[in-house]
Order: C-alpha cells, then sequence, then structure tokens
C-alpha cells in the first residue's frame, strides 16, 4: 500500500467511525424507547466523550499524514 492510498484511508475513516458510531448511538435509543432526563444525559455524557476522542484521533491522523508526506517528499528528491 502506497503512502497516498494510505492517507487516503486514514482520512476518510474519522467521518465513517462518527457516523456509524452516531448510527449506533440512535439504533440503541429507539430500542430502549423514549428514555428519562437521565439517560438523556448520560447519552449527552456519552456523545461528548466520543467527539473529544474523536478530535484526538483527527489529530493524531494529520500528525501520521505530516510524518507520511514529509518522508515521500524526502525519497522523491
Amino acid at each position: 500500500m502506497n503512502v497516498g492510498t494510505l492517507a487516503v484511508l486514514l482520512v476518510f475513516s474519522i467521518p465513517l467511525v462518527a457516523i456509524v458510531g452516531g448510527l449506533g448511538l440512535a439504533a440503541l435509543k429507539i430500542m430502549r424507547g423514549g428514555g428519562d432526563s437521565a439517560r438523556d444525559m448520560e447519552d449527552t455524557r456519552l456523545i461528548q466523550e466520543i467527539h473529544r476522542q474523536l478530535q484526538k484521533m483527527k489529530e493524531r491522523v494529520g500528525f501520521l499524514e505530516t510524518i507520511l508526506l514529509d518522508k515521500e517528499r524526502r525519497n522523491g528528491k
């Protein structure tokens, strides 16, 4: 797998994880039925934690892309 393919794969994996996670949470909420405020607060906390983790992952992917592109530039010259 070349560097370009890996970079594209990493870039598209973050939104994919977010979408799948959101759909999973929506499915759980539908299966559990309505909800009370305690469940809603727990769901909100869980979504916020997922968002924080995705932000960290996005930052890491950015660093990896920079490393890969720098390595590719050095090897290409």
